[in-house]
This record gives C-alpha cells, structure tokens and sequence, in this order.
C-alpha cells in the first residue's frame, strides 16, 4: 500500500515529467520553424507586387518564419540584405536577383556559411552552378519568341518596330531582346527602328515612347514591343496624348499578363501579352521544404505560362488574380 505522501511525490513526479515533455516539445516545435531570408528585387510593377504577395502568403500558410528585404532595384541593397541574412543565418536565402552579373562573391559567403541559395524569378550569371541549388522561375527566351512570333503574325511580317527594354543587364532584358530578335532575324520586313530602356516602369514607358514619337523615326513606328505590360500602359498613355490610337495606328504586345494589361486588350489598345506568372509562392516554399529535408531538386524548375490576345481579354480578365 502506497502512502499519502509517497502518493503526492509520485504525482508530483509525474506532473514535472509532463511540464517537462511539453516545454521540451514546444522548443523543438520552434526550433523546426523554417526561417527563410527573402531579397526581392523592388516593387517596381504590378507583377513584382503580385509575385511579393504569392511570397508572403504562402510563407504564412505554411508557418514559415519569412524575413522580407525590399532591394528597390539597386544590387548593392541585394548584396547587404543577403549579408545580413547569412549573419542571421537562416535556413535558406532566396534572392531575386536585380541583375545578372556582380552576385558570385556574396553567394560565395552564403556557401561558406553552408546556407542553401534558390533563385527566384531572375538568375544570376555565376561561373560556379553549386553557388544555388535550383532556380525557379519563367524562360525569358521563350517569351521573347513568342512576343515576335505573335507581331509578325499580326502585321504579316512587315514592321517598323520601337522597342522598351527592361532593366540593362538583367535577365528578363536580356532574354526577352535575344528571343525576339532570334525570330525576326530572317524577317527582312521586320525591322526595330528604335530601343530604349523603359526600367520596367510605367512611368518611364511613358517618358521613353513620348521621346520615340517626337524623334525624326517616330512617324515610321508601326508596332511596339514592351518588354513588360506596365512599359506598355506607360506607351499607351503617350500614343493616345500624341494622337494616335495605340492597338490600331501601332500594334503593341508586351510580356507578363497583369490585371491591367488585361483591362487595356479589352479596350482595344493592347494586341497581346506573353504571360509570365508571379504567381511562385507554392512552388518556391515546396523547395524550400524539400532543401530542408535534404532532398535532391532540379537545377531549374519551369513555371506555367500562356499568351493572351485581345479577343480572348474580356473572357479571361474575371480570372486575373494579378
């Protein structure tokens, strides 16, 4: 027969164990809290905010511990956030870098820390492939080609054609520009007059077609290609102040299928947009989570896309989500 005193020792022996089990396993539940360190590029278009929030809120669906630095398009903002997350050391980095060149050195630092870099939406150009495990995001080149391919469709291969680059040295300039150059090439009617950076911003779109129509080409230009839709709602507002009628007097297709260049095909002032989804979120956690298991992953992981004419904008644009 157990004691009345050696009952509440006993009791009081159990209730520690348990309080013990709990604080235990409340620490190892925060300690497998994923902390990842996020350095996005800016919050220069309607895409790169609907590509932030997909970040955002999948990182809370998942309970992910999500540290956000904002690079407001300038790399050596990038370089310090990544530094300061490698001296946080979180689990993982992702970076959405501004430009190509100029990250080896600090992803170099990541390595050495043994901290796992992905690549999200934009690569970085590096002579080492073991400075990231895996990049996610759009095939610049292919939109580039099919952006050419629906304009020499539409003018029947014959164009005079002004050009809004993105932002010099990055990758989506880069790749849009030599994919659609690689489809023109044999086109002889198919000829770019004029190419001028637009920095991705509507503001600037503007600013440069404005320049474009006054220069001594500008009555030449038949046909634009933007290399985002918000350069091509910036040129849009230029054409129309300069009295012409955009979608019509120049035939306009851009690249990355927001909300608003939805909204301007239904109208009849933009031809096209080649999709490119923002939309990473799910994709860019599910590699996460794998890299922290310590799973094997691609080297470079595709996102869904399509290209949206202005026949198919009324019917699409209830179904926008960006």
């Amino acid at each position: 027969m157990i004691s009345f005193t050696k009952s509440v020792a006993v009791l009081a022996a159990c209730a520690f164990a348990a309080s013990s089990f709990l604080l235990s396993g409340a620490a190892s539940a925060e300690e497998k809290k994923i902390t990842v360190g996020f350095v996005q590029v800016g919050a220069e278009s309607a895409w790169r905010t609907a590509n932030s929030k997909s970040v955002t809120d999948e990182a809370a669906k998942r309970g992910i511990d999500l540290k956000f630095a904002e690079g407001q398009q300038k790399q050596e903002n990038q370089i310090k956030a990544v530094r300061a997350f490698i001296a946080q050391h979180v689990d993982v980095i992702v970076l959405a870098p501004v430009v190509e060149p100029g990250f080896e050195p600090v992803l170099t630092e990541a390595k050495h820390a043994k901290i796992p870099v992905i690549l999200s939406d934009r690569r970085a150009k590096l002579s080492n492939d073991s400075l990231y495990v895996t990049f996610i995001g759009s095939d610049f080149v292919e939109e580039g080609r099919l952006a050419a391919k629906f304009l020499v469709d539409k003018t029947g291969g014959k164009a005079k054609i002004a050009e809004l680059q993105g932002t010099p040295g990055s990758a989506p300039a880069n790749d849009r520009m030599k994919g659609f150059k690689e489809v023109i090439a044999d086109k002889p009617g198919m000829e770019i007059i004029m190419s001028q950076t637009g920095e991705f911003t509507r503001a600037k779109g503007k600013e440069v077609m404005e320049a474009f129509l006054k220069s001594p080409k500008g009555k030449e230009i038949t046909a634009l290609f933007a290399h985002n839709d918000d350069m091509a709602i910036g040129a849009i507002q230029a054409i129309e102040a300069a009295g012409l009628k955009p979608g019509k007097d120049i035939i306009i297709v851009s690249i990355d299928g927001v909300k608003s260049a939805f909204e301007a095909m239904a109208e009849g002032k933009l031809n096209c947009t080649v999709e490119c989804n923002p939309l990473i979120g799910p994709q860019l956690f599910d590699a996460v989570e794998a890299i922290v298991a310590g799973k094997t992953l691609e080297k470079r992981v595709a996102v869904k896309e399509g290209v949206f004419t202005e026949d198919q904008a009324k019917a699409e644009l209830p179904n926008r989500k960006y």
